[in-house]
């Protein structure tokens, strides 16, 4: 007699999953080629089971509380809710004593708010218009929002602003960049140029920060002054050394609130401005002979080539040379140090590169309806680039740091 084959049931992986009914459902609807996203996405339906769940079980929890034991449950109020995945109708539970206050979804509250207005912040801080956002999340989440919307969601941020402007700060910074850069702001019916000033710190770790960002019509040393003061009263007891522009009274400003900082003048703009006063055809001979300044390894030979270069342009150039023999006490103060920290110090490009990332977003916006506008957008770039870009300490941070304990022992063991 002949047995009868059985039939093996197959085996399950250790990545099989097993499905629910509703899922299995959805994922019909995907074979079926239904959209992930949008009204009427297969993630919409998703959200929409669990808010509605969310909300069925707090209703619940508040009817058995001690001092509801009278009340009942009272129909449904119907909602459409804004979601990052789409448009979804939820009911959300009344009860008959009016004492149930929804948590997930407050009852005037029209929008998911911990997943859409993280996407709208991050779309903001990319330098997107309102506009342009509405466009978005209408076509990629099929979402409506309008500018009255996505600015509320944006006028958020102004508490965070705030708090970030305010907030206390390291005692020592070992490095310190300061610089300006201007954006074009609408005031009272007219446009203006306005002055952001901008603090880009390293602290002991090697990790870079932007300690303050302030506003102001015109750049100038007694503004500085006044953006030291802050930084002062947050907390920042001494900084090593501070590499600016070569704004007139800047290192008097810089050394009235920090004395013992060294201040290292700019290079690139020392050049930058002698090269406004040469003819074209001699541009070319004219900056390598600078270079022959900067690049010297040593303060001698920096002295020697800073004396050569004036016996070969003071006749053709007087201003050029005098610029350079009278800015030289702060020029050459990175000659002081090893390799690695000359190359932050000497320069504030640094800085500039900051600002240029600023720019590259803001240039799409080209004139910003007053100080908080763009302080709002300038502020979400700045959290975007800290959270990207500056996470980790400098290169070579750990030689760098070995160098600064040696030069500034006594700062670094004397702080209060």
């Amino acid at each position: 007699m002949m047995k009868t084959p059985r039939t093996r049931k197959p085996r399950k992986g250790k990545h099989d999953v097993e499905l629910t009914a509703f899922e299995q459902e959805a994922v019909k609807g995907l074979y079926a080629g239904k959209p992930l996203l949008g009204a009427d996405g297969v993630l919409s339906a998703m959200v929409q089971r669990i808010v509605q769940a969310s909300l069925s079980g707090e209703v619940q929890a508040h009817l058995a509380q001690p001092a509801e034991t009278s009340n009942r449950r009272n129909g449904y109020t119907a909602k459409r809710l804004k979601t990052s995945v789409g448009e979804v109708d939820i009911a959300t539970p009344r009860d008959r004593a009016g004492t149930f206050e929804p948590q997930l979804v407050g009852k005037r509250q029209r929008v998911l708010n911990a997943e859409l207005d993280q996407k709208i912040l991050g779309l903001y801080s990319l330098g997107m218009s309102y506009r342009d956002i509405s466009r978005h999340l209408r076509e990629i989440y099929g979402v409506e929002t309008n500018e009255a919307t996505i600015n509320a969601v944006t006028e958020l941020v102004v508490e965070d602003l705030r708090a970030w402007q305010s907030r206390p700060l390291d005692r020592l910074y070992v490095l310190v960049w300061m610089d300006a850069a201007f954006f074009k702001i609408k005031h009272e019916g007219s446009v203006h140029n306005r002055a952001v000033y901008t603090v880009l710190g390293v602290d002991m770790q090697g990790r870079k920060d932007v300690l303050g960002t302030y506003i102001e019509e015109t750049e100038g040393a007694r503004f500085w002054l006044g953006v030291l003061s802050d930084l002062q009263q947050r907390g920042v007891q001494d900084i090593l050394i501070s590499c600016t522009d070569n704004l007139k009274g800047f290192p008097e400003a810089i050394e009235a609130i920090y004395p013992r900082t060294d201040v290292q003048g700019c290079i690139v703009h020392q050049v930058r401005n002698s090269m406004r006063h040469v003819s074209y055809k001699e541009i070319e001979e004219l900056v390598a002979s600078m270079r022959t300044i900067y690049k010297a390894p040593n303060m001698q030979e920096a002295e020697a080539a800073l004396e050569t270069f004036a016996i070969g342009w003071e006749k053709r150039y007087p201003r050029v040379v005098e610029s350079w023999r009278s800015n030289w006490p702060r020029l050459s103060s990175f000659l002081r140090y090893p390799e690695p920290i000359r190359r932050m110090m000497y320069t504030t490009n640094i800085i500039e590169g900051y600002h240029a990332q600023l720019r590259k977003v803001t240039k799409t916006k080209r004139v910003f309806d007053g100080d908080k506008a763009l302080l709002k957008l300038l502020y979400l770039v700045q959290q975007r680039i800290a959270n990207e870009q500056w996470a980790n300490p400098l290169l070579n941070w750990r030689t760098i740091y070995l160098s600064i304990e040696i030069l500034f022992k006594d700062r670094l063991t004397h702080l209060d």
